[in-house]
């Protein structure tokens, strides 16, 4: 089988990775001229994707920026971002723009599958369309499904083979095609009803994470003004074998989903009238959670007769999760931008995001920043890092992960 992927970023180059070792001819697609000659050099830019995976494979795996390579695939697989406009809305542009090109080399019998997280709908209603400027019939020259991506940059204990994979075709043979074609790469498909079930299925995975961040995270704000230890309550409730699931506080959601998925059902819904003011709401916080951890900040540092303006602030990790160099939606990010604006002097460390060029920043030797710092934030808890020597050799540090939990020291400050 020869399959198409469109997008080789941090769900696609796995994806084309893992179709090329079950032995399948692999076209990888992206608009990235960087990333197309990086991969022919062999080298990855994808933490989860290592170099010697790539060489295992380097005979079935074509990258390229043409898209008439796509023409002579069985499958394409298309897996580019779907964002959120300024305004806080879908942003389909990277979609429509691939469906687009697609369609003028797109022949029949080709499979297409959607990965890309977005709202119900967008198969049916939004990809149809423009897959069908190229003179086909979706579902009866052409077939065509959905099927969520469920990568989780950093993680190891879940892979590509044995996380399970939900497909829901246009027809029931757009879903047999899809269906196979998974069980190529995957050890388990789930056959849903439609495209629409799909979509929907991957939105709610997300969501439920959001609602019960968002509900952690305003329970830290409150156990702050309680003047009760948050992590010492999250203990305590996890310790019920039933009726509960640990969720933990944090400084704030990242990544591309939790953070833009609550968005896309509520755009949806209000196409219907609806108003999912619940999801709506946790988003609103998790949003708002850096703030709050810069407010931390700047009462920590007042706390020991130090304004933020001119103080010299250590940002301990800047991805948006352990383990990863993602900082796509980091909190971090914005906290940041927040303390340059009350007049700290900010600087970070993390062993996995070398460079900030957006913000002028570079990860800097963590001996000589601790040293200097007059305050420490653990923003990501990365396994690397010795949080003892930390509080040991920190001024002021202020957890907002929990890793400090069993140290005691009077300048060490928990959220």
């Amino acid at each position: 089988m020869k399959v198409g992927i469109v997008g080789l970023g941090y769900v696609g180059l796995p994806l084309a990775v893992a179709f090329a070792e079950s032995g399948h001819e692999v076209v990888g697609l992206d608009a990235d001229t960087h990333k197309v000659q990086s991969l022919e050099r062999g080298e990855s830019y994808v933490e989860d994707v290592g170099n010697e995976a790539l060489a295992a494979v380097s005979g079935r795996l074509r990258p390229t920026n043409r898209y008439s390579d796509l023409a002579s695939c069985n499958a394409v697989i298309l897996c580019v971002p779907t964002p959120l406009t300024s305004s806080r809305e879908p942003d389909l542009s990277y979609l429509v723009d691939s469906a687009t090109s697609l369609s003028q080399v797109l022949q029949p019998e080709q499979l297409v599958v959607l990965e890309s997280t977005t709202y119900p709908g967008t198969t049916r209603e939004r990809l149809v369309p423009l897959l069908e400027e190229s003179g086909m019939a979706a579902g009866r020259d052409f077939h065509l499904a959905f099927s969520p991506e469920r990568i989780d940059p950093g993680r190891t204990d879940y892979t590509v083979r044995t996380t399970p994979k939900l497909v829901g075709g246009l027809t029931d043979a757009c879903t047999e095609r899809t269906r196979a074609l998974y069980a190529e790469i995957c050890d388990k498909v789930v056959v849903l009803s439609s495209p629409e079930a799909a979509e929907l299925a991957k939105l709610l995975e997300n969501i439920f994470r959001s609602v019960n961040i968002a509900l952690v995270n305003e329970l830290a704000q409150l156990c702050d003004r309680l003047g009760i230890d948050v992590w010492e309550v999250v203990d305590a409730a996890a310790t019920k074998p039933f009726g509960f699931m640990r969720f933990d506080p944090g400084p704030g959601m990242g990544g591309h989903c939790l953070p833009v998925d609550p968005f896309y059902l509520a755009f949806k819904a209000r196409e219907h009238d609806f108003y999912p003011e619940f999801i709506e709401l946790a988003g609103k916080i998790n949003q708002a959670q850096p703030e709050f951890c810069v407010e931390r900040i700047e009462k920590t540092l007042n706390s020991a007769a130090k304004p933020v303006k001119g103080s010299r602030v250590l940002l301990l990790g800047v991805a948006y999760k352990a383990g990863s160099g993602d900082t796509r939606e980091s909190p971090a990010l914005k906290m940041i931008r927040l303390l340059r604006e009350l007049g700290a002097e900010v600087s970070y460390h993390d062993p996995h995001v070398p460079q900030l060029p957006e913000h002028g920043l570079a990860s800097e030797d963590l001996d000589a920043e601790l040293a200097e710092a007059d305050l420490v934030a653990i923003v990501t808890a990365h396994r690397e890092i010795d949080y003892e020597a930390i509080v040991g050799g920190g001024s002021l540090v202020l957890d907002f992960r929990g890793v400090t939990r069993g140290i005691s020291a009077e300048n060490l400050v928990r959220m």
